[in-house]
């Protein structure tokens, strides 16, 4: 039963051998540094997701401002051409294959474009619609 005592004692100041002051070797200091310890690193590893995501988008949105689109028009034509590249990759692109990524900036510029003239129409309303617009002759 000491003994068990004495190993557990161990391991929590094993936990706590880079701590300063005291909390590196009193264990009733060390127990409370060693949890909270333990507890930020948990919220850490969430914090660290969001932090990458940003992080990410932040790459994304400057190298597809340098070739003329905004952020969330190059995700969305991308995603409507069927590129299924997540956001870790496409920022990873946009750092080591700056022609790879200005070829997927293309793809989503070219898709916008088909998006435009595809609302445009061919500027004629529809048959039997009736319409608002004054039309100046």
């Amino acid at each position: 039963r000491v003994t068990d005592r004495f190993w557990r004692v161990q391991e929590v100041l094993k936990y706590a051998r880079h701590f300063r002051g005291r909390k590196n070797r009193c264990y009733k200091l060390a127990v409370r540094s060693v949890r909270r310890a333990f507890v930020k690193s948990t919220k850490a590893r969430r914090e660290k997701k969001r932090f990458l995501r940003a992080l990410w988008i932040t790459r994304i949105e400057a190298a597809s401002l340098e070739h003329g689109l905004k952020y969330p028009a190059f995700i969305s034509n991308l995603l409507k051409s069927q590129v299924e590249l997540n956001r870790k990759m496409i920022a990873d692109l946009a750092i080591y294959e700056p022609k790879t990524f200005k070829s997927l900036a293309a793809l989503a510029q070219r898709r916008r474009e088909e998006g435009f003239l595809a609302a445009l129409g061919d500027g004629k309303e529809p048959e039997g619609i009736f319409s608002r617009i004054v039309h100046h002759y």
